[in-house]
């Protein structure tokens, strides 16, 4: 298991050290523009920043990975709520069970109070 631990903290490293390479080696600006330039007389609004290129590439890996558990969590309600349902289900058993055994028998099985003969006859 430590090995598998090491290994971890290897490939961690090396995407950080392929990240902080790709920054230096993408420190141009860009333009980023909301609106095209077309567009921008019809709307009425033209917003542009300049931005690194890493940055760019960098919020567009972080916004589709944000996306994509955003709609995997999504994607699982119906499990999840399945899974309510199935334990809310277990735990109404489980104390239906623990009513049917019964105080009289300290909590013991029926069949276990018939041998150990403290089960009152019927």
């Amino acid at each position: 298991m430590v090995i598998l631990r090491y290994l971890k903290y290897l490939f961690l490293i090396v995407v950080a050290l392929v990240l902080v390479m790709m920054a230096f080696a993408n420190r141009e600006t860009v333009l980023l523009e909301v609106i095209p330039e077309a567009l921008a007389p019809w709307v009425g609004v033209q917003y542009a920043i300049e931005l690194p290129l890493f940055a760019v590439v960098l919020g567009g890996v972080m916004v589709g990975i944000l996306v994509g558990f955003v709609w995997e969590w999504l994607r699982e309600h119906r499990h999840r709520a399945e899974a309510r349902t199935q334990k809310r289900t277990a735990k109404a058993l489980e104390r239906e069970v623990q009513s049917l055994k019964g105080p009289a028998k300290g909590g013991q099985d029926e069949i276990l109070a018939l041998v150990d003969g403290s089960a009152p006859s019927r």
